[in-house]
């Protein structure tokens, strides 16, 4: 029986695209995405809404008036609200690099304010409450390790132009760290951006607990990590340690979270590069206690539920087809979303 009603519960539709298309799996389209979350079920219990992708062949970032009708259609039809939106700052989406040439920052600049201007007109349709626009730095580790510091300042300087476009829509800002993205590859890297961008309520981290567990492990950053090389997995409360030293830096920026599983590897397909593999929720190679770990995000330094979170989003980036394309896996994934309610949400 759940026991909270807050957080809402939510599933990431862009799964069906990541490291999917080209020479990996096809793509699973936002209808067949929808219609999973929708079935899914866990004694009366269902997902309240689904974050989006703001990219074709899911939802265009050119959407018209009437497309975003549409959207909103489909997700009310399901009884399944909008959250957090995916801005396609990157190249092959038509963003650029947030450190590149004053072509790639306007190109990615362009993309968070095309997203923003959706992110409001669904909240106008009724259909978007809460969720953030979701960004990164849209450059590799190899290229930012060129110039750390100045990267880094580049960097930094194009989020906070970012900030301003989604300060003027009332959005904030929320950028995923993760192993493979320059300047943001490790905890202690975050956190120096974010300082430097200095806009603490309007450009914020996203957290996803498989990529930042990779921050422990100090994968693309070894001067950062937090477990030893040789780590023993059987030593969960060592883990678990690290792991709540890692968020309690991050936690005073994050503004969105993902639930997840990783088995400590690392995985990449089709175009996506190498970052943090997640895993089935019953998976038993998962390295993480999840409902333990959630804590590190969901509850402060003292053990007190922060209730930052207007809702959290189960990721599952790169699961195979056929396991996306059965029910159960998501009937598995919303059981483990509701124990990390139970654990630490609220009325």
């Amino acid at each position: 029986m759940s026991t909270h009603k807050s957080p809402a519960l939510h599933n990431a539709m862009w799964p069906g695209l990541v490291g999917k298309g080209g020479d990996a799996e096809p793509p699973i389209d936002l209808d067949t995405m929808l219609n999973m979350t929708a079935a899914a079920e866990v004694d009366g219990v269902k997902f309240d809404g689904a974050d989006l992708f703001l990219s074709l062949p899911h939802t265009d970032i050119d959407s018209t008036d009437d497309d975003l009708k549409v959207l909103a259609d489909k997700l009310s039809s399901r009884n399944l609200v909008a959250g957090s939106l995916v801005a396609p700052v990157w190249g092959p989406t038509g963003g650029g690099s947030a450190m590149g040439s004053d072509d790639d920052i306007a190109k990615f600049l362009t993309q968070v304010r095309k997203a923003c201007q959706i992110g409001q007109k669904l909240r106008d349709l009724g259909i978007r409450r809460y969720g953030v626009i979701r960004i990164d730095s849209a450059t590799g580790v190899e290229d930012w390790a060129k110039d750390p510091a100045g990267n880094t300042a580049k960097i930094a300087a194009t989020f906070r132009e970012a900030g301003k476009i989604a300060e003027g829509f009332g959005e904030r800002l929320a950028a995923e760290g993760e192993i493979c993205w320059g300047g943001m590859q490790s905890w202690r890297r975050n956190v120096e951006l974010l300082e430097q961008v200095g806009m603490p309520k309007t450009v914020g981290f996203q957290a996803d607990m498989a990529h930042t567990m990779l921050f422990t492990m100090g994968f693309n950053a070894p001067e950062d990590r937090l477990l030893p090389e040789d780590f023993d997995w059987s030593q969960g409360d060592q883990l678990a340690a690290a792991y709540r030293k890692m968020a309690g830096a991050l936690r005073p920026w994050t503004f969105d979270f993902h639930v997840a599983q990783n088995d400590g590897t690392v995985k990449g397909t089709g175009s996506h590069d190498k970052t943090g593999r997640h895993c089935q929720a019953t998976d038993p190679n998962g390295k993480l206690d999840v409902v333990r770990d959630a804590g590190a995000w969901m509850r402060d330094d003292n053990g007190v539920v922060t209730r930052a979170f207007a809702h959290i989003c189960w990721d599952g980036c790169m699961f195979p087809n056929d396991v996306m394309m059965n029910q159960q896996t998501w009937n598995d994934i919303l059981a483990t979303m509701i124990k990390v309610r139970d654990a630490h949400g609220w009325e």
